[in-house]
């Protein structure tokens, strides 16, 4: 009986060494070989580039990459230029792309040759909020303020956003149907300009994620009049969300990673091990409580497919834009 056990033991082990000399390789039996460029399909000092900043740094302090992340702006065309960028790198394995929305509303509204499903999932982060913002200086304290304020400048009323397609152009025009609502939609370099120039007074309102207008709000230079969440944001208590006040306007933005088509499994599973352990981290779990961001992490062939659901969603509201302007 122990000859017939130690014959059994002796086929396993050697069965185990045959499987492990085929498997596909694992993180740590890859690393990459030069810096890394972190693609950030946005101009600087809005949202999407502070935070990719933040990715960097965190990776930097915790020791996660062996080599260094170099953040790089692409945003022109509303991330055309960056997804083409992207679409060029197929199966380099030292470029990452950070992405916000306009990974699908930009392909839909303009023929750049680009197809999202080619691209490498590698990891959502987050999921982030908006909220409709005003001067503090302003008149209006209530949702109701606003749709009249609004309605009588006459078509006057300026909201900055990022650009047509955009993910605040598409709350905008929302506002707009639900209200019936005529604005005029003034577009800007990135979140930054906007949350500036609404404090500056040369905007009348926003729809900033939390991250871009929180020192302005602290410093009480901007109010929050309502949220496109399904539930309050722990940060403004005091703030009702558009659904308590009887409008279903619920929007987000995925805060989320992609690789070019044709990495290699083995950068891809690094990548994605980096993510994972960035996720843990006090640091950005602080973060996602103090500004706003829902923590959502996702991986893999979910993360593919949870792209191609976001993308018919957006085309919906393409059209839904472009039908009421």
């Amino acid at each position: 009986m122990t000859l017939k056990l130690t014959r059994r033991l002796s086929l396993a082990l050697a069965a185990s060494a045959a499987l492990a000399a085929t498997a596909p390789a694992f993180a740590s039996d890859w690393k990459p070989s030069k810096p890394v460029e972190m693609v950030i399909m946005a101009g600087q000092g809005g949202g999407a580039d502070r935070l990719a900043r933040l990715f960097q740094s965190i990776i930097q302090k915790e020791n996660l990459a062996s080599m260094p992340i170099l953040p790089v702006n692409k945003g022109g065309g509303s991330g055309a230029e960056a997804l083409r960028y992207l679409k060029d790198k197929e199966g380099d394995n030292h470029v990452i792309m950070a992405t916000l929305n306009s990974l699908y509303t930009t392909p839909l509204r303009t023929d750049i040759g680009v197809n999202i499903e080619e691209f490498t999932p590698i990891a959502r982060m987050a999921l982030d909020t908006f909220v409709l913002w005003v001067n503090a200086d302003s008149d209006i304290y209530t949702l109701d303020d606003y749709v009249a304020a609004v309605r009588a400048s006459g078509g006057q009323w300026k909201m900055g956003g990022t650009g047509t397609g955009q993910e605040d152009s598409l709350v905008t025009s929302m506002l707009e149907n639900e209200f019936g609502l005529e604005i005029t939609y003034v577009p800007f370099k990135g979140g930054g300009d906007v949350a500036k120039n609404l404090v500056g007074g040369h905007i009348d309102s926003t729809v900033n994620n939390p991250s871009e207008q929180l020192g302005f709000f602290t410093a009480g230079k901007s109010r929050p009049i309502a949220t496109f969440t399904p539930t309050r944001l722990a940060a403004f208590p005091d703030t009702p969300t558009m659904t308590e006040l009887g409008h279903e306007l619920v929007y987000d933005m995925q805060r989320s990673f992609v690789a070019p088509a044709g990495m290699a499994p083995e950068a891809v599973a690094y990548y994605t091990e980096m993510f994972e352990k960035l996720n843990a981290s006090e640091e950005w779990q602080t973060y996602t409580s103090e500004k706003s961001l829902a923590p959502d992490f996702l991986t893999g062939d979910a993360l593919g497919e949870y792209f191609l659901v976001e993308r018919e969603k957006h085309a919906s509201l393409l059209e839904m834009s472009e039908q009421g302007s």
